[in-house]
């Protein structure tokens, strides 16, 4: 179903069952699975592939070129799963052969209005970005993450898997999975405790990540002492290997 107004290249690849709406255009280079929505007044560049049951809201431009001096029209690529939505004025870019040469989006996010989300970032499944969400370039978000309206994440910071900022976050480093991040510059407050209950942790769990983040952050430790620490707790409770894995692999430290 494609509305008499809009642009579509003859080179783009529509799956059954997709709509595109009134004034948007898809370029060259442009594959959408099936069932996905394109509401009116988007663009959508290529190289990008877009996966099933994803909807897209009006002003939203897709694919575009990465906001990068280094870009010499280099074939990178955008890369979107499924049953994602994009609300309007949302700005994804394509990777830069200086990084994965892709931006990723995995399944099942939720992108309020105006999220930006920069050259080479990877974003995971099931997360959700309020109004507003910046990512700089080359930022990677764990699954079921939060970022609460008017966060901005520097380059290349990490966001763990059920993490969660609050609304006008700045994140200048890593953000662990489980914490509560707030503030300019972003300072931690306790874990996600309802985000967690939500998602069916145990009591148990619950208490054994509230331990991590005590060792972590309120036991006077080194972070080399803290890592060390949390490896032993995670020896006895499974939901303590990512923190653990996380943390070894920070490159800009976390937030303290």
């Amino acid at each position: 179903m494609i509305h008499p107004t809009a642009i579509v290249s003859p080179d783009a690849r529509l799956a059954t069952g997709v709509s595109i709406g009134a004034y948007s255009i898809v370029g060259a280079n442009v594959e959408i699975g099936e069932e996905t929505i394109i509401g009116s007044h988007v663009v959508i560049e290529g190289p990008t592939r877009i996966g099933r049951n994803n909807r897209f809201s009006p002003y939203s431009s897709i694919g575009g070129a990465p906001q990068d001096k280094k870009y010499a029209n280099e074939p990178t690529t955008l890369e979107i799963g499924d049953g994602n939505t994009i609300r309007e004025f949302c700005t994804f870019n394509r990777g830069t052969v200086q990084d994965a040469g892709s931006t990723r989006v995995g399944n099942d996010n939720w992108m309020m209005a105006y999220v930006h989300v920069a050259h080479d970032c990877q974003i995971g499944n099931h997360t959700i970005f309020a109004n507003n969400a910046q990512l700089a370039g080359h930022v990677i978000v764990g699954d079921y993450a939060i970022l609460g309206g008017f966060t901005v994440v520097h380059q290349f910071v990490h966001i763990g898997m059920h993490s969660i900022s609050a609304m006008g976050t700045i994140l200048l480093q890593d953000l662990p999975p489980y914490v509560t991040a707030a503030g300019n510059t972003a300072r931690p407050f306790g874990i996600n405790s309802e985000g967690l209950k939500r998602r069916g942790f145990t009591p148990n769990a619950l208490a054994s990540i509230k331990a991590a983040y005590k060792t972590l952050y309120k036991s006077g430790l080194t972070l080399e002492q803290a890592r060390t620490a949390l490896a032993a707790q995670a020896s006895t409770t499974s939901e303590l290997l990512p923190l653990v894995a996380f943390l070894q692999r920070s490159g800009r430290g976390i937030i303290r």
